[in-house]
């Protein structure tokens, strides 16, 4: 509350000195201590001083979002003079001399410390357009200088990015290093520490002529496209759409964030937030070092967060995480410890060396016998390849979907436990006295040989044989995939997946076979309920995320009138066919049912609050929550309803409670039967008969408390999922919930404490 007041007083002292100019004239002058701003005519954009993030005493000068609409905390920066240039004193001032130069001076210093070197170009005022343009002009009509000319991390609608120029994302520990060009051969590039490129625009490059070259540049379109246009055709060489595009949107941007990756931005005005609707690197641990000298990964939440497997290797005393093999020190010897699923690269400095057509043993030992080799990482994805890193700074990305197995040096000093350790018992030869052994094996290893090859030969044609129909079999698909990598299937390849839908494994999802026989299920899900062009941009959404609760979207297919989703298979089909078939219900053991309910919540929590916007989930139930070859809970049909969370709320504890007393019911009622029984004293009395009593009674009851505050009829009564997750684990308390059948602000059993807070300290 008081945070509140100071910033809405904060607010109101800073409009208090808004004023917009038509022109700004020469001799004009910001202050630091006076909180002035100039503004657009359409009031749209200011400029002013602002502090940096992390440096509260510190000012730089930039132009901001101004519009009304946009709330003050979400006036997002869009250009800063001189980058990163700060100053440090209330006296500071930015001024337009009566040289005609904007000139940026530190008082404590006493100098200039940023200037924009137009004091020889007739400078007779400057101007802050209505498109976010700050221009200095001369006669009031050449532009002789503007902002869109020196972007430092965002491009506005129209503003232009020439070959040579570049985006660099703002300071901090890491991102300085990242920079986003447009090179000469007409592409797009994001680069670390401007040699390392690690994502480009993927356009052909441009070939160049001797008389003359070809003129590129990148420009954001007003309805939401980037393209990379050759200006003097005036058409585009390569183009990527937001999934808005077109859609009517009064504020866009373009910005190279902090964590190195390149994203669209549209002001969603229903929701109040800056929303993405592109990005150039989906999968955010695939942005070269995003870590630093940490290894990147997406933890239980569904978030990317970086660690230090090297950890247990190291001195305690260390604080950086470098790979523990240090030539000099290692005393003892050394050893290779193995990591599965961990994908390595140098990074200082970056030159991995590559190996081709090696197994995993040889690049183990060609680290272990190399002494400059700190770790290596071998990979086979039809192509054998090992890298040797030279450097102790390594970062990485580590999935369990990775096929990837690193080896990392250790000494095998004191200090260096390897609890991998295991040592290979040696070859021994038995030597017989009575049968010359050497005849012996001479003729045996002929004949071996012999027979050997002719198996060999049967192998590799069956394999080639199998290779082909195998290719035959993907030929049928189509290749078509969305900006996301969504694979788009038709009709026709739905049906050839799934065998003309001949395996059902839950309500409207069938089994299906992608090429190289990988699983899929495949849901068909109602037409009427999303139009063509929101159901394509949801699946693209939707192909951008990333949780272990989540079943992965792998494509779909949106044609004739139908509508299919091609997700991660999942073996043991859904809660639902559990709960109806008395068999496979012996499966949900209370153990599965409660960690299954913490699962759906961490997905919806995620899905909530740790996305880049708000998902709902819109038609939560048993039918779509899927149990994978371990029984772990994946939830489907994601992002396709259309809802406010506290709905998503309502039906988690409707399926919670169907969950735990095994009893399914479309509407919902089991849940005023359960209140009852539980009221009353009964609660034992609800649980899944065919569980035989084998539940925790404490669970039970914290599981039945948060049930029914989800299900309260009065929505300002339910908890968030964040909070549903906190009393799952057990972390938070959980008071007794009024009836929710009725309005709690009318229930007389609902105690003035109870309706101020849910939750117990």
């Amino acid at each position: 509350m008081f945070r509140a007041l100071l910033l809405s007083l904060s607010l109101g002292f800073f409009l208090a000195f808004q004023f917009v100019v038509s022109e700004i004239q020469l001799g004009s002058r910001l202050v630091v201590g006076e909180n002035s701003l100039w503004v657009s005519n359409n009031g749209d954009f200011a400029l002013g001083f602002f502090n940096p993030p992390g440096l509260p005493n510190r000012f730089s000068i930039g132009i901001r979002f101004n519009s009304n609409s946009i709330p003050f905390d979400q006036r997002k920066v869009v250009w800063v003079a001189g980058a990163d240039v700060v100053v440090s004193d209330n006296s500071s001032y930015f001024e337009l001399t009566h040289d005609g130069e904007l000139v940026l001076c530190d008082s404590s210093l006493g100098v200039p410390v940023w200037n924009s070197k137009t004091n020889r170009f007739s400078v007779s005022s400057a101007l802050l357009r209505d498109d976010g343009n700050l221009v200095l002009l001369k006669d009031r009509e050449e532009i002789v200088w503007q902002s869109f000319g020196t972007p430092t991390d965002t491009l506005l609608p129209n503003q232009k990015l020439p070959a040579f120029e570049m985006l660099r994302a703002a300071s901090d520990s890491r991102s300085s290093y990242y920079s986003l060009h447009l090179e000469d051969s007409g592409r797009l590039e994001l680069r670390w520490e401007s040699s390392i490129t690690f994502w480009s625009s993927g356009n052909e490059v441009v070939k160049k002529k001797k008389k003359k070259k070809k003129k590129i540049g990148a420009v954001l379109t007003s309805e939401g496209a980037l393209f990379l246009e050759d200006q003097d055709l005036m058409r585009p060489v390569w183009s990527v759409f937001g999934e808005d595009h077109n859609d009517t949107v009064k504020f866009r941007f373009l910005r190279l964030d902090r964590d190195g990756n390149l994203r669209m931005y549209s002001w969603n005005e229903v929701s109040g937030i800056w929303k993405p609707v592109w990005q150039a690197v989906e999968n955010q641990c695939r942005v070269f070092a995003t870590c630093g000298s940490q290894v990147c990964s997406f933890n239980s939440s569904g978030y990317t967060e970086c660690s230090c497997p090297f950890n247990a290797f190291v001195s305690a005393s260390d604080p950086k995480c470098l790979v523990p093999y240090q030539k000099p020190g290692c005393k003892s010897g050394f050893n290779m410890v193995k990591f599965k699923n961990l994908e390595l690269y140098g990074i200082y400095p970056a030159n991995d060396s590559v190996i081709s057509q090696i197994s995993s043993q040889r690049c183990k030992k060609l680290c272990l016998e190399d002494s400059a080799c700190t770790a290596v990482t071998y990979t086979n994805d039809g192509d054998p390849q090992c890298r040797m890193k030279l450097t102790r700074y390594i970062s990485g990305y580590s999935d369990p979907s990775l096929s990837s197995i690193s080896y990392v040096k250790t000494c095998l000093d004191p200090i260096a436990v390897d609890p991998n350790d295991s040592k290979e018992s040696p070859v021994t030869v038995t030597k017989s006295h009575s049968i010359c052994l050497p005849c012996l094996v001479g003729a045996t290893s002929t004949t071996l040989v012999l027979f050997l090859g002719f198996q060999l030969g049967i192998v590799v044609y069956m394999y080639q044989r199998k290779k082909k129909l195998a290719k035959k079999k993907a030929d049928r698909f189509s290749k078509a995939t969305n900006p996301k990598g969504l694979m788009i299937f038709s009709v026709d390849e739905i049906e050839a997946m799934t065998d003309n839908f001949d395996h059902n494994i839950g309500p409207q999802i069938f089994k299906g076979v992608m090429p190289e026989n990988e699983l899929v299920a495949v849901k068909e899900v109602e037409a009427t309920l999303t139009e063509e062009r929101k159901f394509r941009s949801s699946a693209s959404k939707i192909g951008t995320m990333h949780h272990k609760n989540l079943a992965k979207l792998e494509g779909y297919c949106c044609e004739l009138g139908r509508r299919f989703l091609v997700y991660e298979y999942a073996k043991n089909g859904s809660i639902l066919d559990h709960i109806v078939d008395p068999l496979r219900s012996k499966k949900l053991t209370w153990r599965i049912r409660t960690e299954t309910c913490l699962s759906v919540a961490k997905a919806l929590c995620y899905l909530h609050t740790e996305c880049r916007e708000f998902v709902s989930h819109g038609n939560l139930n048993c039918g779509n929550i899927l149990l994978g070859e371990a029984l772990e809970a994946k939830l489907t049909e994601y992002g396709f309803g259309l809802c406010a969370a506290d709905k998503d709320v309502e039906d988690f504890g409707k399926t919670v409670l169907a969950l735990i007393t095994g009893r399914y019911e479309p509407e919902g009622v089991v849940s005023e039967w359960v209140y009852r029984e539980w009221i009353e004293g009964r609660k034992e009395t609800v649980v899944d008969k065919r569980l035989e009593g084998c539940f925790d009674v404490e669970e039970l009851e914290r599981v039945l408390r948060i049930s029914f505050w989800c299900v309260q009829m009065d929505e300002r009564l339910r908890p968030s999922m964040g909070e549903v997750v906190k009393v799952l684990e057990g972390t938070l308390s959980v008071d007794p919930p009024p009836p929710p059948f009725a309005c709690a602000r009318s229930s007389p059993t609902i105690s003035s404490e109870s309706s101020q807070s849910l939750y117990e300290p």
